[in-house]
């Protein structure tokens, strides 16, 4: 009722639910295709599972969209038990006047560049393509990346629960926070002359760096999913610059293409990423491809024609 359609998915002997919005905004389900004017998605066994005999209370305490608690992690399952455990931690550390403004809700339709980038996560999440990402990063200093780092880290963390009953990154508060804290005491250690303060700002750079890795492969793995290429080499995070600034765009893009599907939206044409800087939305290439075509690098070296040179030659199988 009131436009709004529920569907309700088995996966993992866990139960997961998805709000969207009808008609035009109609979401799509991993596996499950809408057909028009009915958002329902049909499996063909339902059992209830174990989150709907969670207390009420979980629901603040793991910042899930209302209605919805996350299920029990399986005990065996250590990835998933440190996750949702530096999440949970790293939420608490948080003020809570601060987590109400960012607590993860069902989705909304999608707004315009202000109301993008003033929502607090959604799932299923919000696509903010390169153009948006960039105009609100660059005039705040890139704090506004920060938000978008945030937000999207949450949505994949709540997406993974609903979907798999598992967890396989720690979210944004146990990603951007966690780093967030060791940068601040780290600094302020320093300051104070105290010693491994060194030690705590490294740590957070590497946890950051880390966690830069995982995200690329939930995105490959959101991908692959589809029976789709997986568009990013995840161990570029770890080249220099530019190199890894070149894969950050790149999973901007394809992460809000893919949340553009899900959510079942028109894709408007970034310009940013489609035509200015061609590498971003281009399939998957390798560094020896990136470095003899360059009509992968700017919208004025797109007639260029390829360097032949064999060091650049992919070798062969």
């Amino acid at each position: 009722g009131g436009g709004r359609a529920v569907a309700d998915m088995l996966h993992n002997k866990n139960l997961i639910v998805y709000q969207g919005i009808s008609g035009p905004h109609m979401h799509m389900l991993h596996g499950c295709k809408p057909s028009i004017g009915n958002t329902y998605c049909h499996p063909t066994r339902i059992k209830v599972s174990r989150c709907l005999q969670h207390r009420a209370s979980n629901i603040f305490l793991m910042g899930a969209p209302t209605g919805w608690a996350p299920p029990p992690p399986d005990p065996d399952d250590y990835i998933d038990i440190f996750c949702r455990g530096l999440n949970e931690l790293m939420e608490a550390s948080v003020v809570p006047p601060i987590r109400s403004l960012v607590q993860v809700r069902n989705a909304t339709a999608q707004g315009g560049f202000l109301e993008t980038i003033c929502s607090p996560p959604e799932l299923p999440g919000l696509s903010r393509p390169v153009w948006l990402t960039i105009a609100a990063s660059l005039p705040t200093a890139l704090a506004w990346y920060g938000y978008y780092k945030f937000s999207v880290e949450e949505e994949l963390f709540y997406d993974e629960l609903r979907r798999e009953g598992r967890a396989t990154g720690a979210g944004g508060y146990g990603t951007l926070i966690l780093f967030s804290w060791c940068i601040l005491f780290g600094g302020l250690g320093k300051i104070a002359d105290i010693p491994g303060a060194d030690a705590l700002i490294e740590v957070g750079a590497l946890w950051i760096l880390l966690g830069q890795v995982n995200l690329y492969n939930r995105i490959n793995q959101l991908y692959s999913a589809t029976g789709s290429e997986p568009p990013l080499y995840a161990w570029w995070a770890l080249l220099p610059p530019p190199l890894d600034v070149v894969v950050g765009l790149r999973q901007v893009h394809f992460l809000a293409r893919y949340w553009s599907d899900v959510r079942g939206d028109e894709w408007k044409r970034d310009k940013v990423a489609e035509e200015l800087f061609p590498f971003i939305a281009a399939p998957r290439f390798t560094l020896r491809k990136f470095a003899r075509t360059p009509a992968l690098w700017f919208w004025f070296t797109r007639e260029w024609e390829d360097f032949n040179i064999p060091v650049l030659a992919e070798p062969e199988d």
